[in-house]
């Protein structure tokens, strides 16, 4: 793209992809696997989930390397193999928007490393810098035009990760937190006790490009609109949200999501009215949620030129 993604987000609100895992699920991931790890062994599955979703109108990819931080892969005996897996889902996700003909952004996915730093884990501040580090220069040497730092729960793994992107030299930066919803459905946290407001001042002080939430605990796009509209008080910056499709329930053994496109798709609105810039899925979101998502803000963004 020759317009940068933050310039682009200017212009008008863009579309990401919805849940990378959930399709690796039905494509036959198993359990337990490595899905990163497909970016070199299956990459031909990867490119078409990829390319499924910009057919259904994406403008934007995340790469298939949220669980691919050298510790995450140490676990799958693939740590080795860290920087040849982000440089592949890069190239992969490039791919998929050349393979339809089209041009769009890629963004590259960091998530957490999956465990608990000193004095409640095992894990060193400087274990997980080098990690994040390492996975951020593998990702900006291969081209993204972002990176995301997502399904973050504490402040302090979000910061490590925002700073390693900001090392690398990403182009735009990106943190985004899992909140989960009360029980009443009146309050946003994290596992860690993290507030949207607290969220947001400390994203602005880190640096990010972009403030984001996904996933947690009954976080459906009509929960994410409340979100957007707290951090939309303290920032112009643009804003990203990823819901889930829903609530999951256990059928026949696997999870699977309760809202379907039809259903999803009229919290659009509200949330780009909200102040939403950029607009994906996470759990339980597949080419046919986006492709509904696309339908609504095509039809918003027409009716707002308009008047």
């Amino acid at each position: 793209m020759t317009e940068s993604l933050l310039d682009s987000l200017k212009r008008r609100p863009l579309l990401a992809d919805g849940a990378m895992g959930t399709q690796l699920m039905l494509a036959g991931l198993e359990s337990g696997q490595c899905g990163e790890e497909w970016n070199l062994t299956r990459p031909d599955v990867v490119r078409e989930i990829q390319r499924r979703y910009v057919e259904a109108g994406s403008d934007c990819l995340l790469t298939n390397t949220f669980g691919a931080s050298r510790i995450a892969l140490d676990r799958h005996g693939a740590g080795d193999k860290t920087a040849a897996i982000n440089a592949a889902g890069v190239t992969i996700a490039r791919e998929a928007f050349q393979s339809t003909g089209s041009d769009g952004y890629v963004i590259g996915d960091i998530g957490p490393f999956g465990g608990m730093l000193e004095p409640y884990g095992d894990f060193t501040e400087a274990q997980v810098r080098d990690a994040f580090a390492q996975q951020a220069c593998a990702l900006v040497d291969a081209g993204v035009d972002a990176i995301i730092i997502e399904t973050q729960t504490s402040l302090e793994e979000l910061a490590i990760g925002l700073d390693a992107a900001k090392g690398a030299g990403a182009a735009c930066v990106i943190g985004s937190m899992a909140f989960d919803v009360s029980s009443d459905g009146s309050t946003y946290r994290t596992m860690m006790g993290v507030d949207p407001e607290t969220a947001a001042r400390h994203m602005l002080d880190r640096g990010a490009d972009l403030l984001a939430l996904n996933c947690g605990a009954g976080m459906d796009i009509l929960h994410a609109g409340n979100v957007v509209r707290t951090y939309r008080r303290f920032t112009d910056r643009p804003i990203m949200a990823q819901p889930n499709a829903g609530t999951p329930r256990l059928i026949h053994g696997r999870l699977s999501y309760d809202q379907s496109p039809q259903s999803m798709c009229q919290g659009v609105r509200p949330l780009l009215t909200a102040g939403c810039n950029l607009i994906g899925g996470c759990c339980g979101t597949g080419p046919e949620h986006i492709r509904a998502i696309r339908r609504e803000m095509d039809d918003w963004t027409e009716q707002a030129r308009n008047g």
